[in-house]
């Protein structure tokens, strides 16, 4: 069986000892995918004061740029969007967030139908404001 470990450009780097993705059979399975750009590791919408403080944030820009670096890991991996079957979402603002994100979702996700679950964390590794956990089929 197929164990292979998938890593790609043109998506933010991992922040630590692991892969974008990994094939073991037919299933991939994506590690924690943000909205950080692969390019400088800016995050859309964010504005921080010299302490790091978040003074300013956009999930909505945030949550195009995640769906985004998620494209691309699918794509460097042999998948595609069409594919996802589930999908773990973390926000950081619930209730603040959810509507928003809720209604990016659905212009992304209306006919994927994939398995979907949202929680909200008190932090992510950066200062983003979501994090998706995918797994996909790769056909």
């Amino acid at each position: 069986m197929s164990k292979e470990i998938i890593h790609t450009g043109n998506a933010a780097s991992p922040l630590g000892a692991y892969p974008h993705a990994r094939r073991v059979g037919n299933l991939l399975f994506l590690s924690g995918i943000g909205s950080r750009n692969a390019l400088d590791n800016s995050i859309p919408g964010l504005e921080q004061d010299k302490q790091g403080n978040i003074i300013k944030y956009d999930i909505e820009a945030e949550c195009r740029a995640v769906f985004k670096n998620v494209k691309e890991v699918l794509e460097a991996s042999g998948s595609k969007w069409e594919n996802i079957i589930d999908v773990t979402v973390f926000l950081t603002h619930m209730k603040e967030d959810f509507p928003i994100y809720n209604r990016i979702y659905e212009e992304y996700f209306k006919s994927v139908q994939a398995c979907r679950t949202t929680v909200e964390v008190k932090s992510l590794p950066t200062p983003i404001a979501i994090e998706l956990k995918i797994i996909a089929v790769i056909e």
